[in-house]
Parts: structure tokens; sequence; C-alpha cells
């Protein structure tokens, strides 16, 4: 028995599920509120008896790993770990020379940092300043203190550092974790006399600290971070994604702020959305974090020029990622955590009056240089239409050049001449990420419903002799299709069933499709729909394929227009075959 399997035996699909969706019984089955998409039906499906979901609304479905790592937000590892805990599985013992003994260190690391974080906790309780800097200075609550784990460093040198060995951890362990560092005097504290800020991961796990000063002191950083370790990456922690990520989810967006203490003010004013980087430094890596609770972002750094820097330089790496930004302005705090302490209110209205993050450039810009000289003007035009260029979607990006030539007097076709050169590579990629937003949801339940019928009615598979595994999506439909291609007469008999063994989670759920939606049709009527589905899914794949042939034309030579019509014309052919039956 490998790890999956073992943590499969332990636990059951329902109880998984159940921890995040109100389920209800529906006859063998299970049904609740998709927590994917906002529906009023419960269209959520769970099987106990095949230990699979599938989300109709979106087409999704699978193991209870794949639910995890859909709604955690983790890679298969991570979704593996989370419930390997719940499960009471020990991972080491199916880990095996050196990734065991990674494991292990991170194992240990964790569980050092925890203690760390319980012990600051500790001696924030009993030191009277760094209570009233919280509690009166900052006006959080005491539920407030605790739900975020505040704590505090002692100034003594080594308060950690001598506690944790008393508590059998090695001087390595403590390196490991960023909890010590060589002194003069030997091994001593990371972190003195600090309000102490644990940093988590998606999970709730403490992998770091932010610490703050509480008492400036020159020569002193105010706040400082742990350095890169085994667990903490600054470029890729996300500040409170495990107290937000249901409300990201639920709200359909996240407001990313610059500090720790914003965040908590904000949590505490009832705004639970919010997150927040390790200072201004926004990375790729980041968005791509909350991207996947919402895609769309909502940035809030102080107003300050570091911040308003950062929040500009944001702009093309949410345009690489594809996530939808947008830039909140606060009047009247220098901070969200200033705006708040003035008024929740404002900090709720700043959330909602959000703009468009290139308006806002705009906007910025516009207000900073003479553009009645043409020096100002040519400055204006460089720096927001490099942003222009950048933009995927060309409604969008001719909505922007247009607005750019009224403000500044220039025609659109003198602007053009500045983003010319990266049109044509914008516009492959403009094609590729639209249809994947518009169309391969539509297109993984078409082939998933499609599949479904041919798998359990053998009668309906000649229907599948028009269709190719580079029209779906997968490549778990792709074997599946491929499967019963080459075995028509399939019966799902036990020993029929090796070629799917690899795949056996994605035939459960086609078998769950099949209960739920057509079991009650008869031949006829099973008949249409399979015709149906494999006249939409092909064209959807003729349509996306002449798109992409169409760039191809802008760069083609003689002979490769030549091939290029000769592949239009057998996608015509294909398209004709099924309109005309």
């Amino acid at each position: 028995m490998d790890a999956v399997e073992d943590v499969k035996s332990r636990l059951s699909i329902e109880d998984v599920v159940g921890e995040y969706v109100q389920l209800k019984r529906a006859g063998r089955n299970y049904k609740g509120l998709s927590p994917f998409t906002s529906e009023n039906t419960p269209s959520f499906m769970v099987s106990p008896e095949k230990q699979i979901w599938h989300d109709f609304s979106s087409g999704t479905g699978g193991n209870m790993f794949s639910f995890i790592m859909e709604v955690e937000g983790l890679d298969f590892r991570g979704a593996l770990e989370l419930l390997a805990r719940k499960a009471g599985v020990d991972l080491d013992q199916y880990n095996s020379g050196r990734n065991k003994g990674v494991a292990k260190k991170k194992e240990r690391a964790y569980e050092i940092l925890e203690t760390a974080a319980k012990f600051y906790q500790v001696q924030f309780s009993k030191n009277q300043k760094a209570l009233e800097y919280i509690l009166k200075d900052r006006n959080f609550s005491k539920q407030t203190a605790l739900e975020f784990r505040i704590g505090y460093s002692p100034n003594t040198g080594d308060a950690l550092v001598k506690y944790l060995i008393k508590s059998g951890v090695t001087e390595n362990e403590l390196k490991t974790a960023g909890l010590a560092t060589k002194t003069m005097n030997g091994l001593g504290d990371m972190f003195r006399g600090r309000i102490m800020i644990p940093l988590s991961d998606a999970n709730g796990r403490v992998v770091g600290f932010t610490a703050r000063l509480l008492e400036d002191l020159p020569n002193s950083p105010k706040y400082i971070n742990t350095a890169q370790t085994i667990l903490y990456d600054k470029s890729r922690n996300v500040y409170g994604l495990h107290l937000a990520k249901e409300s990201i989810r639920k709200l359909g967006y996240s407001v990313l702020v610059e500090g720790n203490l914003d965040v908590i003010a904000s949590h505490q004013a009832g705004v639970k959305n919010v997150v927040a980087t390790a200072g201004t430094a926004l990375t790729e890596m980041q968005l791509k974090t909350l991207q996947r609770f919402s895609s769309e972002v909502r940035l809030a750094f102080d107003q300050d020029r570091a911040g308003i820097q950062a929040a500009e330089r944001s702009i093309p790496i949410a345009a690489k990622t594809g996530v939808n930004l947008s830039v909140i302005t606060i009047s009247g705090g220098k901070d969200p955590d200033e705006l708040i302490r003035k008024d929740p209110i404002l900090w709720t209205i700043a959330i909602e009056d959000k703009v468009p993050a290139v308006d806002w450039l705009i906007n910025l810009y516009e207000s900073q240089l003479d553009l009645e000289t043409a020096t100002g003007k040519s400055q204006f035009s460089n720096i927001v239409m490099k942003t222009i260029d950048g933009l995927e979607d060309n409604v969008e990006k001719e909505h922007y050049i247009e607005k750019v030539s009224k403000i500044i007097g220039v025609s659109k076709n003198a602007l053009m001449s500045k983003v010319d050169a990266g049109t044509k590579k914008q516009n492959y990629k403009k094609t590729k990420t639209t249809h994947k937003l518009t169309e391969d949801i539509e297109t993984v339940k078409i082939q998933s419903q499609l599949l479904a019928l041919a798998i359990m009615v053998p009668s309906l598979r000649s229907e599948l002799n028009i269709v190719d595994s580079s029209m779906l999506i997968g490549d778990d439909a792709k074997i599946v299709l491929d499967f019963l291609k080459l075995n028509p007469e399939f019966s799902g008999k036990p020993e029929e069933m090796n070629d799917l063994r690899n795949v056996s989670d994605y035939v459960k759920m086609l078998l769950l499709q099949f209960e739920t939606l057509y079991h009650q049709l008869d031949n006829k009527e099973l008949k249409y729909e399979i015709k149906i589905l494999q006249s939409r899914l092909i064209e959807i794949y003729v349509k996306n394929q002449k798109l992409i042939l169409a760039k191809e034309f802008d760069s083609a030579d003689e002979n490769k227009t030549r091939s290029l019509l000769e592949k239009v014309k057998s996608l015509d052919l294909l398209l004709n075959e099924i309109q005309g039956e």
C-alpha cells in the first residue's frame, strides 16, 4: 500500500468534503451547493460508493485529493500532506533516500516553529509594553491577538534559544528553522525585543515570522522577516491567506495590502478577504497563489512613493498571469490600518471604489506630467502605452488607446506605432488565453458527458469514430476515448479494466455523471443526447483550430499558405460531416 491508498483507506470522501460543503443525502449519493461557483440549486455531487465528487456547475470532479487541491489551492503534494495529517498517516515511512531526509527536516522545522510561536505568545501575555502597544496603541482586541497569534520576543539575547535547546532542539535545527544566529557570545535569538507575527502557509502552519521593533531604535530596521529557509520563501508567501481564503472565494476577489498589521486591522473590522505581501515586492508566484481562489485582485498599497511605484510594477505582472488587477486609493490615511482606525466604513468604501489598474496608471501620470508640452505627451505615452501593449484583450487595448489619444490629442495611428512591434505576439497569446477562459470549461463538461454515455452504453460508441483525442482536454479523457475506440465491445468486467486502472477515479466520475443525468432516458433519447454532444465538441474544436491557423497565415510563405489552406479545408469537411447528419 502506498501513501495515497493508505490515506484513502482511513478517510471517507463525504467526511472530507463535508468540512467545506453542507451535504444532504440524495439516494445513494450526497448533494450540496458548489464551493467553486455561485449557484442557488445544488449541483455538487459526492458518491461514497465510488469515493468521487463531481461539480456539474463547473464540470470538474475527482477524488478527495483533487477536491482538496481545488478548495485549498494546493498542489498534489500539499493535498497529500494535509489529508495525511487528517488521517494520522506518517508520510516519512513512504519516502526514501534524500526525499525522506528533506521531508523529515521540514516536519521538524514545522514543529520547532510552532513551539516558538507558542513561546512568543506566552512572553507577549507577560510583557506590559507589548500588551499596551497591541491592545491600546494598535487598538486590537484580545480575540484578534489570539486569532493572529501575536507574540513578543524577549530582549535578553537568547531566551528562545535556551528554551528550545532545553526542549531537545539542536543548534542545527534552530538554524534550519531560521530562529537563531551566531553572535559574539555564541548562538543567540534571531529576534529580540520585537512584536512577533507568525507567517503561515495556506494551511495555517507556521513557516516563519515578521518581527516589529517594540521601541524604535537608531540603526535598527523597524521590521525584519525570517530569512529564506526550508519552509519560508518570501517571494511565495502570502500573509493571512489561511484566514482569508474562504472569504476570497466567497466574495470573488482578494484585497492585497502592504503590511501584516493592515491585514490584522482589516480582519478585525470584518473585512476578511485581505492578505499581504512581505513589503511591496509583489511577485508572479504570489499572484498565482491568489489566482487559485479568485482571478480578481484589488491592490491597496501605502500611499507613499514606494507604494505607488510598487503598484505600478504590479500591472505587467498581473497581465502576464491573467489576474484582473485594480487599485484602491486610500484617502484620509497613509495606509489601510490608519484608515480603519479612523473609521472602518471608510475602508469598505475605498475597496468598492477601486479603479482598474490601467485607468489608475493613466490618472496618476495625467496628474503628474505637463500634457500641454510635447515632452510631457511623449513621456506620458511612453509610460502608459508600454503597459497597454501588455494587455491580453484587444478590445480592452483598443479602449485604452482611444482614451490616451483623447487625453493628449494625438491620433490613434501614432499611438499604435508604439505598440506595433509587439502586436502579433500579444494577439497569439490573446487567442490562447481567451479560448481557455471562455471555452475550456464548456469543452470539459461536454467531453465528460459524451464519454459517460459511451462508456455505459456500448451501442453509442460508434459516435466516437469522428472524435479525435486532440479535441479533448486532459490526459484522463484522452485515455478513456482511445480505450473505447480500441475496445468497442468493452462491457465493464474487472478483467477488461486493466488499461483504465490509472484513470479509475476519472471513470468513476463518468459513472456518477451517467447515474445523475441519463439513467432514466431510453435508447432513443440517449442517441439524441450523444449526437448533440459530439456535434458541439467538434464545433468548438474547429472554431479554435481556425483561429490558430488564421494567426499562422500572417507570417506564412507560399508553400506554408497552401498547407494551411488544406488544413482549413479539412476542418470545413469535418464540420460539414457532422452538420449534414
